[in-house]
């Protein structure tokens, strides 16, 4: 993509363990760039093992943004995330420095690039509420809700999970209108006027397998387990997105005596796979036209 207006940015996909920070790093120091999170778990707050977030070192190494900055608690969006992304574009434009975009979350890359549906901001109270009227409710009953409340947006949904359900009822209560009749009312992309260097990082099947075991042993050992013990007691919902995160129910059993450490490990690693495939299938599908590269070849 060409820019009139001189403006660069540099984004950087690939699956879990791919390399993604230390090629964002290295960038960043040849580019004097701002890095921006772009991986949906990498936002919140407590889980700087389990997501893999940029260690003390790295972040020192390079200005990073919009990592850790969320609570635990919050039901973080795509549109959230843009509301932030929006406000490090103008700082990084006032001072004339290039943006780097890294992270796995395929939807953050797509709404960033493509627009996404411009819906207001649903207040919390609005959140709350429509989190406590879908409590106890196993998936069917959740369906079964939307249909009556929004049948246009259950109609979209294959799977009535709570965070999905929860969104549909907060936007409508606190709107009036269907989470539907804003989906095909996109804003433009927030980098509708930058040249645009897009990256997926590939490893190869058998080296990225290995490379997600070691990581996630690692990261038992420097401080997973004690992340987890903080997030059970906080009490939080299950259905919350952080206490969905690889490897929060996994030790969550082990610390129960359900499991053993290294069933935990090995649960936990074989999940971080299959995220790792989905990822990939996703970038496959979706970013063709990126310049996929081997990190490691």
């Amino acid at each position: 993509m060409t820019s009139v207006s001189g403006k660069r940015a540099v984004l950087i996909a690939g699956p879990t363990a791919s390399g993604k920070t230390a090629k964002a790093i290295t960038l960043a120091g040849r580019r004097d760039a701002l890095i921006v999170n772009t991986d949906s778990m990498q936002v919140y707050d407590v889980l700087n093992r389990l997501t893999a977030r940029p260690s003390a070192e790295e972040l020192a190494a390079a200005p990073h943004h919009l990592f850790g900055h969320v609570d635990p608690v919050v039901r973080y969006s795509t549109g959230a995330w843009l509301f932030d992304v929006r406000k490090m574009i103008q700082q990084a434009h006032e001072k004339n420095q290039e943006l780097i975009f890294v992270g796995g979350t395929g939807l953050y890359f797509d709404a960033l690039i493509k627009g996404f549906a411009l819906i207001p901001p649903i207040p919390h109270a609005e959140i709350q509420a429509a989190e406590e009227m879908i409590q106890g409710l196993d998936a069917d009953e959740r369906m079964a809700l939307l249909v009556e409340k929004d049948p246009e947006t259950a109609a979209r949904l294959k799977v009535a999970d709570p965070q999905r359900v929860v969104r549909a009822l907060s936007v409508l209560s606190a709107t009036g209108k269907p989470l539907s009749a804003y989906q095909g009312d996109k804003s433009p992309g927030l980098l509708e006027d930058y040249w645009l260097e897009k990256i997926v990082l590939m490893p190869e099947r058998g080296l990225l397998r290995r490379r997600i075991a070691e990581r996630f042993e690692a990261m038992m050992e420097q401080g997973a387990v004690e992340e987890v013990e903080v997030l059970l007691a906080r009490k939080l919902d299950p259905s919350l997105p952080a206490m969905k995160a690889i490897g929060v129910s996994e030790i969550s059993a082990m610390l129960a005596g359900d499991i053993s450490r290294a069933e935990a490990v090995e649960k936990s690693v074989i999940a971080t796979r299959q995220y790792a495939k989905r990822q990939s299938t996703w970038f496959r599908n979706r970013m063709s036209d990126w310049q996929f590269i081997d990190p490691f070849a």
